[in-house]
């Protein structure tokens, strides 16, 4: 991406993000521009990261390559629809907006290329999962633009057919709530056991980061990992039975399953 131009239309957080990680990989100032309604906003991200910002979307997009969508999907058709006569057959079109498909994005910007990608917040602190997915216009020059794009905030991963993303969606997108969940959980049960609040959180925080290392450091899988530290008749054992008792891959499951369900939902009716 030494050479890309590259604008963001809407300039929150997960924005400054990617922002910030293409300056940390050495992308100039002047191949990032921003734009954005909020006049605080537009002052924080210039002052913080040096690029170029504008009050007006069509402005922002001139003479770009790629063109990053960070508005909130409510927004979305407004957005699209108002760019639409200032956009170039070859810039690329890339959505980090949940829950629009490409169709509603082609219906609204005509026959651009588009990458629509679903990242999640832990990308706010360079450790994010964006799933992605290419149009057929999209060149292979494009799908790097992409990747690298993504890159810059964690690890960025294609997928081969739209409807994924909604998968997607209900592991990574909404994942990390599902972490926060199990965390407030295991503190308030260590509490319950004795512990100060300060000490079970803090177990239970550093516990969750050092599996999570484990889990990538490691040459096998979770299901590997789970069963070495599971000692027969052991303390793990007895908690590891009463979460299956308690139907816990059932209940994942259908977790996730609700999410998916409601990720090709909110498609339908914000692409309308």
């Amino acid at each position: 991406m030494s050479k890309t131009r590259i604008a963001f239309i809407g300039a929150g957080n997960m924005a400054a993000s990617l922002i910030g990680g293409l300056r940390a990989k050495g992308l100039d100032t002047a191949q990032i521009r921003a734009s954005d309604p909020g006049e605080e906003t537009r002052a924080r991200v210039s002052a913080e990261h040096g690029i170029e910002v504008f009050a007006d979307n069509a402005d922002a997009i001139q003479g770009v390559d790629v063109i990053v969508l960070a508005v909130k999907p409510q927004a979305m058709k407004a957005v699209c629809e108002a760019i639409r006569p200032s956009l170039k057959p070859n810039q690329l079109v890339v959505s980090i907006a949940a829950g629009i498909t490409c169709a509603s994005m082609n219906n609204w910007l005509g026959a651009q290329p588009i990458v629509r990608c679903m990242p999640n917040t832990p990308a706010l602190l360079r450790q994010g999962v964006s799933g992605l997915f290419a149009t057929g216009e999209v060149s292979a020059e494009q799908r790097q633009q992409a990747e690298e794009l993504l890159s810059a905030v964690g690890i960025a991963l294609w997928l081969n057919e739209e409807q994924q993303l909604d998968a997607v969606t209900a592991v990574s997108g909404s994942g990390p709530a599902y972490f926060f969940l199990l965390i407030e959980a295991m503190t308030a049960a260590g509490v319950k056991l004795g512990l100060p609040a300060d000490i079970a959180a803090q177990l239970t925080v550093q516990t969750a980061l050092g599996a999570a290392h484990m889990a990538v450091a490691s040459d096998v899988d979770a299901t590997e990992l789970r069963r070495r530290v599971t000692s027969p008749a052991g303390t793990t054992e007895a908690a590891i039975k009463s979460f299956q008792a308690g139907g816990f891959e059932a209940l994942v499951e259908q977790a996730l399953g609700a999410a998916a369900h409601r990720s090709a939902e909110m498609a339908e009716q914000l692409g309308r």
